[in-house]
């Protein structure tokens, strides 16, 4: 099976993003046409539905403000609903290429993965985040591993993609608060073959994100305890 014989989904998680979201589908259409996509507008405050509308994008308007756990499982639960073997998340801020989204999904046609996360330190290009920021990624990447077997580098990674079988269960069960780490822990849980593929991701170039240095911390210790509460089953489930 290949790329075009695949029904894939790319999943645009967007909240106050009308500076970008047109720069995104464009980038998306011109380097892989082949692929279908949806943004979710997670109750943007700003202009991003009407953008969206006066473009004819193929869009999901979520009532309330749920957050990038919520908007990604409504994304999971529309890819579920029609049927697409394989979905890929693709944040809605330009600092995904689209132009990786192959290499994201080949080891999943292939059969070597379930779940393949674009990684940013794997060879080390393009924008690495903060400092503080990859101090918490080293945390959690050296926690997930000591405690679960999975070496992931890029464990805050937005940049990856399921198969049917994950999209299934994210689209019942999905982390709400921080959920790139909770989803890594979530798929050992219910072993999946996760793998990592280089990318070079960009640096954010209009709007704001909505993280925080403070609930950066947040995320991290909510992360830390979530892994410790289940030790237990991840330890029988990861060996």
């Amino acid at each position: 099976m290949s790329i075009q014989h695949s029904k894939i989904l790319v999943m645009i998680p967007a909240y106050n993003e009308e500076e970008n979201i047109e720069k995104v589908i464009d980038n998306l259409q011109r380097r892989v046409p082949e692929v279908d996509y949806v943004i979710i507008n997670d109750c943007s405050r700003d202009k991003t539905r009407e953008v969206c509308r006066k473009n004819s994008f193929n869009y999901i308007d979520l009532p309330v403000n749920l957050g990038i756990g919520g908007g990604v499982q409504a994304g999971y639960q529309y890819a579920l609903k029609n049927g697409y073997d394989i979905a890929i998340q693709n944040d809605g801020d330009c600092q995904h290429d689209p132009a990786y989204i192959k290499d994201v999904v080949s080891p999943i046609i292939d059969g070597q993965a379930d779940i393949v996360i674009g990684s940013r330190f794997v060879t080390g290009e393009g924008f690495q985040s903060t400092g503080v920021r990859r101090i918490g990624i080293n945390f959690l990447s050296g926690l997930i591993k000591l405690w679960c077997g999975v070496r992931v580098k890029d464990v805050t990674s937005g940049y990856r993609g399921v198969n049917r079988k994950f999209i299934e269960i994210y689209a019942s069960e999905y982390a709400q608060d921080y959920p790139e780490p909770e989803a890594i822990i979530s798929g050992a849980m219910n072993g999946a073959k996760i793998m990592e593929v280089p990318v070079v991701m960009h640096e954010r170039t209009g709007g704001a994100s909505s993280i925080s240095a403070w609930r950066s911390l947040y995320y991290m210790i909510k992360v830390s305890l979530a892994i410790i509460m289940y030790r237990p089953t991840l330890a029988k489930r990861c060996k």
